[in-house]
């Protein structure tokens, strides 16, 4: 009994802590469909009448069918059993259209609430900041709230309607028993408690177990995503990889099955139990009411309206505590949900933001940069230093995990440096609009999108929503060079690319790089960023390339992360990086003739290129800057 006792008093605090999550969640409801909700609360006021109606038209229905027997027939109690029987069919039709209205009010309410909280998941989402990317909580917390946000809303408001509905229609019931006696409320209270307190423990450890298996079902969603999607297809039949993994997956959701199943075994003879100990309560109240039928207290009538009122309103206590106790389950689940949209960024814009220097007049400064990946012990960059002249085209060089795609990312401000400051002509990164630096920036990434989009949306995606000049989208596929690809297309910039949809048309890597180069010429910003724009090329498409990238930089600030060096010999000034520091400065010419690490890869490379490519990138080029 203490145990319960603890319990009990556990849940009563544990629901204080939940109201503000179920407050929260009403006002999600409300502010999603205002219109729909009132409808909703007055449809369920009258259904919840309507029950309470049937069975007060019970007594007289059953009473003046004894009269009609009884009489033989006579015209008085026809009329009057006729006139009963209409009434009743009436409340009966009335509540089945109440019923259909309800259903079509609720469906309209729940997809509006289902989109607007998908809405709020997905700004949260795109808000926040790069580094909550590279966290395994973040991950959690998002697969928790993507796993509640569709159906929980709704569910709540349907325990919230079953709770508002069920309490109408107990209290209406109550008013019918109470002149059968005082007391019988409250019997029917006492025999719903055990069920209740069922539903309360069992809620808790549901929600603890979902807490718990986060992990591995995401674990388990990974293992399916590697032996379904295209991505992994091809090296999952060469290594023969798929039947290892299948076992995995399996091993993984025979894990999840079992405990779930437990779960489930643990609550069903919980919840038998505490029918049994409703059904004696019941039993003893019935046993009551036909011993005071039979000493010629109540008539048939009577004992019919008891019986009807009596199941009823433990059949309407029962699920008034059930919902009651399933709202507490969704404001807890709806609390991971809750706990995500409160998730803030912490790269914002200062209260008082600089104006964005547009056009550079000097330059880009990395000084005294120092940063490490959230989460990360390596050091990225340490009291890093780095012009990036205004106007110039500046390449950086070196081998994988040199730190020069971090470069790319703190120029951005997807993150901030822990020590030192990035400046645009003095101005620090922190002090400008993120709006407004982010749009001053255009950026080809290591591993661009491939949107599952044609091509004039993956060049300016979202193009058939918004107002684009075509011309403006061809323009951009001639500076990438992609325009050759797009012309061998069936529908030029109306192909549809990928896979994912019917009629789609997939490209090569080199290809998609093309079209992924296009849109970053798309915008027309004054810092360029190129991470990597040749890798996927092949050594004649790089030198088709090449040879109009003086007039793609040409009055821009355009920063090269590359590790070809037959990419880098095109700028104006070469960096070569290694383990987060410059080793190497100067012109291409100028490395060339130092002898150090730049001219031994340069040789390298060119040694390693076909004949006809080597000669090319040996011989003058004449469209090079000065």
């Amino acid at each position: 009994m203490k145990v319960r006792l603890n319990t009990l008093s556990q849940w009563i605090h544990h629901a204080g802590v939940q109201l503000p999550n179920l407050l929260r969640a009403l006002g999600l409801v409300w502010a999603a469909s205002r219109s729909w909700t009132v409808a909703w609360l007055v449809l369920l006021v009258f259904q919840g009448l309507l029950p309470a109606a049937t069975v007060r038209l019970t007594k007289p229905l059953v009473d003046s069918l004894v009269a009609l027997i009884e009489s033989g027939g006579s015209r008085e109690t026809v009329q009057t059993t006729l006139l009963l029987t209409v009434l009743m069919g009436l409340v009966m039709l009335l509540s089945q259209l109440l019923g259909s209205l309800l259903n079509w009010v609720s469906t309209a309410q729940s997809e509006l609430v289902r989109d607007h909280v998908m809405t709020l998941v997905h700004q949260k989402s795109i808000s926040l900041d790069l580094s909550f990317y590279d966290s395994a909580e973040y991950y959690d917390h998002l697969h928790r709230a993507q796993a509640e946000a569709g159906f929980r809303p709704l569910s709540l408001i349907q325990s919230l309607g079953g709770l508002l509905q069920n309490s109408i229609t107990f209290a209406a019931m109550a008013a019918v028993l109470i002149p059968y006696g005082a007391w019988l409320p409250f019997a029917l209270l006492v025999s719903t408690i055990p069920a209740f307190y069922v539903v309360l423990v069992h809620n808790r450890r549901e929600h603890r177990w979902f807490l718990r298996r986060t992990a591995d079902e995401r674990r388990a969603r990974y293992f399916d995503w590697l032996l379904t999607d295209r991505q992994a297809a091809a090296e999952l039949r060469l290594f023969n990889l798929g039947e290892a993994i299948q076992e995995l997956y399996q091993n993984l959701r025979k894990k999840l099955r079992e405990q779930r199943l437990n779960l489930i075994r643990n609550q069903t003879l919980a919840r038998l139990g505490a029918t049994a100990a409703g059904l004696l309560v019941t039993a003893g109240v019935l046993v009551w009411m036909v011993w005071q039928a039979l000493q010629g207290r109540y008539t048939l009538g009577d004992l019919a309206l008891f019986y009807q009122a009596f199941n009823q309103g433990q059949g309407l206590m029962r699920s008034l505590l059930e919902n009651f106790g399933r709202m507490y389950s969704n404001s807890l689940f709806l609390g991971n949900l809750f706990e995500f949209l409160e998730l803030e960024p912490k790269i914002t814009d200062p209260k008082n933001p600089s104006p964005m220097p547009i056009p550079l007049q000097k330059g880009i400064f990395f000084r005294d940069v120092t940063f490490r990946y959230p989460g990360s012990e390596r050091t990225a960059l340490r009291d890093f230093n780095l012009k990036i002249p205004a106007g110039k085209t500046l390449a950086i060089v070196g081998v994988n995990g040199a730190g020069k795609t971090t470069l790319l990312k703190l120029l951005c401000r997807f993150y901030d440096p822990q020590n030192g400051v990035i400046e645009f002509d003095g101005l620090d990164t922190r002090e400008l609009s993120l709006d407004a630096l982010r749009a001053s920036i255009t950026v080809l990434f290591q591993e661009p999108v491939q949107y599952q989009d044609n091509v004039a949306g993956n060049i300016d995606p979202g193009f058939q929503y918004k107002e684009t000049d075509i011309e403006a989208i061809k323009s951009a596929a001639r500076a990438a060079g992609a325009d050759k690809v797009i012309d061998k297309l069936p529908d030029r910039y109306q192909t549809q690319l990928g896979k994912w949809f019917e009629g789609g048309t997939d490209l090569s890597v080199g290809e998609w790089q093309r079209i992924a180069l296009a849109r970053a010429f798309m915008r027309q910003a004054q810092i360029v960023v190129l991470d990597e724009p040749t890798s996927a090329m092949d050594s004649w498409a790089e030198i088709d390339w090449l040879s109009r990238f003086n007039k793609l930089a040409e009055g821009r600030t355009v920063l090269i992360i590359t590790h070809r060096f037959t990419t880098a010999m095109f700028a104006d000034i070469i960096h070569v990086m290694d383990d987060g520091a410059i080793i190497e400065t100067g012109s291409h010419e100028e490395l060339i003739a130092s002898g150090g690490r730049y001219a031994q890869s340069w040789r390298a490379q060119i040694k390693g290129a076909p004949l006809e490519v080597r000669d090319q990138f040996l011989a003058p080029l004449d469209n090079r800057n000065p």
